[in-house]
């Protein structure tokens, strides 16, 4: 079969331009249509979408879609389609050794087929999904400075079957697409990585501690972080496991790939098991595509396994191939799939507890305990608390978009006395509600929910405290008395917040008369 050659679009031939110019005035006018339609955006979802609409109005087809290669995995993905049932196709892969999409995208050579049912390469099982009739088809590679990204395939042209002009068309259609495609691809690549950097600045920002405990948490942390040992995280909720387990990862070698977390507690049985080793369609009810697990997501990169103590008897066993074997097989699947991914677990539970009561594989434990961590409440690093809360503090305001309000030594002696059973993450909320509610004042014990108060009433320490406390309480009550009571007013002829008036309304234990 002869194959029209690829037109570099950046730097057309003369016979190329020759086609350009030959092309019917409507067909051309339908391209920069498309061009522009392609062109308008970065989101590659909304790029390559554009792309198959447009080729499908372009070449007056039935269907039309976007297959990306994945070249570590050696895979084509549907990554956009159009046409009768083509959203079942989304996420569908396959190697990329089979079909004529197969073949394109190992040759980046364009393919014109009349008949699919008579071409050898041709390959049902996509139509086996779709339910899709596919009579004929022509194929193009989207190639980005020689290299081969992906392929956009048109199905079946309307009224009749394609021929060599359409497919001349359609790789003038992949010149034009195969830049816009990269583009959103690397926006893409962009955003995830700003994403995870942000992610990271955040944990970074949380691990924060100069205490003897914490010292000795980093110091473990950078020990451990430049090796593949899986390391099992221990300590209670909110104390910090999480930004423990990313710190290790931004450490790592592996810091350029994937961190991908997961709460074990937090699925049932079923679903936890789909969304860590994947499932095949027609697995279980609402398994319409093929979805990728975390395992293969967090490929070559981390997967942070959170309240591991947490999973069933039956995931424990397949969790224990996979650090045993390196290897999984998707729900409802058959194909063994490697996986080169670094373990970082966490619990709150006391595993060695759950072992003697049967709750727990004596195996699996010592497959994650290789390098246990211990992550010590906030209770016990009642040092780190000023360094904490001034990062909150900070961090709330700018959230909220107003001036970082000081913490007067009332508020900072009850933060630090506090037990804190939620640990940092309890602490930051606090933090965030305190800054609210300080409008810019400074942030005193009123600001603080009861439960680190205690409710308690504050009492002058001296003589000079009691003076000062009876002058104030004289000016709030009077300011109260001609504001008839009502605390806004009062608020502002004292020039403070309302909620710095309630708080020394509480103070001075001021009641209407």
């Amino acid at each position: 079969m002869s194959q029209a050659p690829s037109i570099p679009i950046d730097a057309p031939e003369p016979a190329a331009a020759s086609r350009y110019r030959s092309l019917p005035q409507r067909t051309m006018s339908a391209l920069v249509e498309a061009s522009a339609s392609i062109n308008a955006t970065l989101e590659i979802g909304v790029v390559l979408d554009a792309i198959v609409r447009s080729a499908a109005m372009v070449l007056h087809a039935e269907a039309s879609s976007v297959l990306m290669l994945d070249r570590k995995r050696n895979k084509l993905i549907f990554r956009a389609a159009v046409g009768d049932r083509g959203d079942l196709l989304l996420g569908e892969e396959f190697d990329a050794n089979l079909g004529i999409a197969g073949y394109v995208a190992r040759t980046a050579e364009p393919v014109l087929v009349r008949s699919a049912a008579q071409d050898k390469r041709f390959f049902k099982g996509i139509d086996d999904k779709s339910s899709f009739s596919t009579r004929g088809l022509i194929a193009a590679p989207l190639v980005y400075r020689g290299e081969t990204i992906g392929v956009v395939e048109v199905l079946n042209k309307i009224g009749g079957t394609f021929e060599q002009e359409d497919l001349e068309l359609l790789q003038i259609f992949a010149n034009l697409a195969a830049n816009a495609a990269h583009n959103a691809q690397q926006h893409e690549s962009v955003v995830r990585e700003n994403r995870g950097l942000k992610e990271t600045l955040k944990s970074h920002a949380n691990f924060i501690g100069a205490s003897p405990a914490m010292r000795q948490v980093l110091e473990m942390v950078q020990r451990v972080a430049g090796s593949n040992a899986t390391v099992l995280l221990l300590g209670e909720t909110g104390s910090g496991k999480e930004v423990t387990a990313r710190q290790i990862h931004q450490l790592s070698p592996r810091r350029e790939k994937a961190f991908i977390a997961i709460n074990c507690a937090a699925l049932p049985e079923t679903l936890l098991e789909s969304e860590l080793f994947g499932h095949e369609k027609g697995a279980f009810t609402g398994a319409v595509a093929s979805k990728m697990g975390r395992f293969e997501l967090a490929d070559q990169g981390t997967l942070f396994l959170d309240e591991i103590g947490d999973i069933s008897a039956s995931t424990q066993v397949k969790l224990l191939r996979v650090l045993q074997e390196k290897e999984f097989v998707r729900v409802g699947g058959t194909q063994t799939i490697s996986t080169d991914t670094r373990i970082l677990a966490a619990t709150n539970r006391n595993l060695q507890v759950a072992m003697k009561e049967g709750a727990f594989r004596e195996d699996l434990y010592y497959r994650l305990n290789v390098f246990p961590i211990e992550i010590p409440p906030l209770r016990q690093r009642r040092e780190d608390i000023p360094l904490l809360v001034d990062h909150f503090t900070h961090l709330a305001a700018a959230q909220l978009r107003c001036a970082c309000p000081p913490v007067s030594d009332e508020a900072m002696a009850l933060l630090a006395s506090y037990h804190w059973p939620g640990n940092i993450r309890e602490l930051q909320n606090v933090m965030e509600r305190a800054v609210l509610l300080a409008d810019g004042q400074p942030i005193v014990g009123a600001h603080l929910p009861r439960e680190i108060t205690g409710d308690q009433t504050f009492m002058p320490q001296n003589k000079a405290e009691s003076a000062l406390w009876g002058t104030e309480k004289a000016l709030i009550l009077k300011a109260l008395k001609e504001a008839g009571w009502n605390q806004s007013k009062a608020a502002r002829a004292l020039g403070i917040s309302r909620d710095n008036l309630r708080y020394r309304i509480k103070k001075y234990e001021i009641e209407k008369g």
